[in-house]
Parts: C-alpha cells; sequence; structure tokens
C-alpha cells in the first residue's frame, strides 16, 4: 500500500492468473455432473436461476469479467443439459371416464424404464384427461398434445370417440395407443355380441351402484373399525386378517385390499402385550404375517419419528437397533408358533405387488376348476 508498491501489482498480476486455470481442475467428469445436476433439479433440491444479463457488467474489471464469464459458461452448459430433464418427455392420457385404467396401464408400462427414467435422468410427464365426453375437448386435447410434442393413450367407449381421437392423432403426427378398443373389439369377438359402446355415465347404461358397490363400501367401513386391533371380537367376520409389528404397513394395505370388496382386520404385535385370543380361533388360511428386513424397518420408523417431531430419546426407543430386533424376534416366535399363517416378506414390496401375493395365496385351492391358484369372478 505505500508508494514502493506501484511495481508490485504487476508482479502480483501473474499469480492472480494462475487463479483462473483451477476451474478447470473441478471439472471432474462433465457426464457426472450433468447427471447430479439432473437429479436434483428433479428431486427439488437445487433450482437454477438464469441470469438475465449476461454483458452488463461491460465496464468492470477484466479479471472479474472473466470470472464472471467463466460462472456463467459453467451455469450456462448445466442449463442446456438439463433444461430438458426439467421438461421431460410428455404423455396424455384421455379418457371418458375416471382414466383409472389409462393410468394404471400406463404406470404398468413405465415401471419397465426404471433406469433410464431414474438413473439417466430421462423424466417424464403424465397427464391424465378424464370425463372427455365431446368430440370439441378430444381435439383441444390432441392439439395440445400435438404442441408439446406428447405421446397420447385413450381409453375411449364410445366407437366414434375413439376414431375421431385416432384420426386427430395421425393427422397431427401425435403417436397413440388405443388401450381399451382391441379389448372390446377381442371380447366382442369371443362373446359373439356387440358392445354397446356407452361411456360410464352415458343414460341407459346399467348403473354402477349394484350389490358388488355396496359389498365394496361395506367392506371398506369394517376394515376401517378394524384398523390397528380395535374390536378384536370381530376378528372372525372378517375375511383377511394382517398382522405384524409396528410399520410394516399393515393399515394402508388393509385399506388397499378393502377397495378390493374384502374385509380387512389388522392387528399390530407389541411386545409384552398378549395378541388377542379371538386370533388364534379363525381359520388359519385368512390371517397374513408381515415380515420386513431390520435395517428397512428402523429406517421407516426413524423418518416416522422425525415427521412427528420426536425427540432423540423417543426416536431411540421406536427405532432403535435392539428394539427393532426384539420386536421382530417376537414376531417370528409367534410366526413359528402358527405354521398354518402365510408369512410375507414385505420389504421394498409396493402396496399393491404385497396385496396381489395375498390375495392370489387368500383364494389358493378355493377353485378347483384350474390347476394355478387364481383369483376368480363372475360378471
Amino acid at each position: 500500500m505505500n508508494q514502493q508498491g506501484h511495481p508490485q501489482p504487476d508482479s502480483e498480476s501473474p499469480p492472480a492468473i494462475p487463479s483462473s486455470p483451477r476451474t478447470p481442475k473441478k471439472k471432474v467428469s462433465s457426464k457426472l455432473n450433468r447427471w447430479s445436476m439432473g437429479r436434483a433439479l428433479r428431486s427439488g433440491a437445487v433450482k437454477i436461476d438464469r441470469p438475465a444479463h449476461r454483458t452488463e457488467n461491460s465496464d468492470a474489471p477484466s479479471r472479474q469479467v472473466t470470472t464472471e464469464e467463466q460462472a456463467d459458461r459453467k451455469t450456462s452448459a448445466v442449463e442446456d443439459v438439463c433444461r430438458d430433464d426439467v421438461a421431460g418427455k410428455s404423455i396424455y392420457m384421455v379418457s371418458d371416464g375416471t382414466g383409472w385404467t389409462a393410468e394404471h396401464s400406463v404406470n404398468a408400462a413405465l415401471g419397465q424404464f426404471e433406469d433410464p427414467l431414474v438413473n439417466r435422468g430421462f423424466p417424464v410427464n403424465t397427464h391424465l384427461f378424464s370425463w372427455v365426453e365431446d368430440e370439441e375437448k378430444l381435439l383441444e386435447i390432441i392439439k395440445q398434445a400435438a404442441k408439446q410434442k406428447a405421446m397420447c393413450f385413450y381409453t375411449l367407449a364410445n366407437p366414434s370417440m375413439s376414431k375421431s381421437a385416432k384420426e386427430a392423432c395421425d393427422l397431427l403426427g401425435v403417436l397413440s395407443v388405443d388401450i381399451l378398443g382391441p379389448i372390446i373389439q377381442g371380447i366382442a369377438s369371443h362373446l359373439g355380441v356387440c358392445p354397446s359402446g356407452l361411456t360410464r355415465g352415458a343414460a341407459g347404461r346399467v348403473k354402477t351402484l349394484n350389490d358388488a358397490y355396496f359389498k365394496r363400501i361395506e367392506a371398506i367401513e369394517f376394515t376401517i373399525k378394524q384398523d390397528d386391533g380395535t374390536l378384536p371380537e370381530n376378528l372372525g367376520k372378517a375375511d383377511i386378517i394382517l398382522v405384524g409389528v409396528s410399520r410394516t404397513g399393515k393399515t394402508p394395505l388393509s385399506t388397499y385390499i378393502a377397495q378390493k370388496g374384502y374385509k380387512v382386520a389388522n392387528v399390530p404385535f407389541v411386545m409384552g402385550v398378549d395378541p388377542p385370543s379371538t386370533l388364534f380361533e379363525v381359520e388359519p388360511r385368512k390371517v397374513f404375517g408381515l415380515k420386513i428386513q431390520l435395517v428397512v424397518l428402523q429406517a421407516i420408523r426413524r423418518t416416522r419419528a422425525k415427521t412427528l417431531g420426536v425427540d432423540k430419546v423417543g426416536e431411540n426407543r421406536y427405532s432403535g437397533f435392539d428394539l427393532v430386533r426384539k420386536e421382530l424376534d417376537f414376531a417370528s416366535k409367534i410366526y413359528a408358533k402358527n405354521p398354518g399363517w402365510a408369512v410375507i416378506d414385505v420389504t421394498n414390496k409396493a402396496i399393491e405387488e404385497t396385496a396381489a401375493v395375498i390375495l392370489r395365496l387368500y383364494h389358493d385351492g378355493s377353485d378347483s376348476s384350474t390347476s394355478v391358484p387364481c383369483i376368480s369372478k363372475r360378471f
């Protein structure tokens, strides 16, 4: 800072130049950076603010401009790579009813692409359009799909609407799949009768509030009342009984199965508390034990404790390693004493997967017309 410092800025400027070459050393892998940033953007953990004006500071010192340009270059490079990740590919699902069939069909198909969707940064945005019962609304949706370069799946019972959807998609260059049409045509050929072509809410269609509907409502009401071991005297009235330690998914699984028309009860196993005696009086084939890996259950309980705002002491009491191990051992001993119960490992399984296993085992042997276990219904 003294007067002898005039020559020193010149001598200090060379060390300032190597500061810029340090930045390339931080570029470990462009692919890894893009992959990490893409996942962070999709999860919402990182948000990129796009620089509105990059060249405003033209009067700034040359060294500052270089730094800003490098930062801008890095930001824009990430943005260019991640822009498609943020937007993603679009899939339109159009239905003249609730859209349940289209949505679940597409979700099932997307399950075959978990690696590219999750690990390689190819996100997909699905858009469900339900109760589309007039052609004008249908064409408007397909035009929007064309603008977004989306793929279109549709479940339209009305042959005229289905034909219009196909023609509009072909005309506008929208890749489309008719989910329901081929199934209806196949059944019509098999039965030798023509389909009604009526939408779900059309006048003249058989009312959906039939015996099966009310049976399903009754099953849901029963299941809600029997949650978490309440009213053990009613276990004999249940079609299916789920047992297991806390956080093995008994309640959501019970609710899901109940929506299919089954009366479900669930009973928690708690150390120091004997299960209700009525549990051992029902048919063994109705009882399904749920088991889970220790570390997975511990992680689930920790998450649950944090969600509830439990302090560290309470969290350890609920999700401590030794406690969880003892509870699982306690449940395993009960299962061993009741070999007639089916025990299912729910570790990393979706509710739908576990429910499918339970229902298959529940119906196993009830239908003698097939050699392979199946779930049979009569329409």
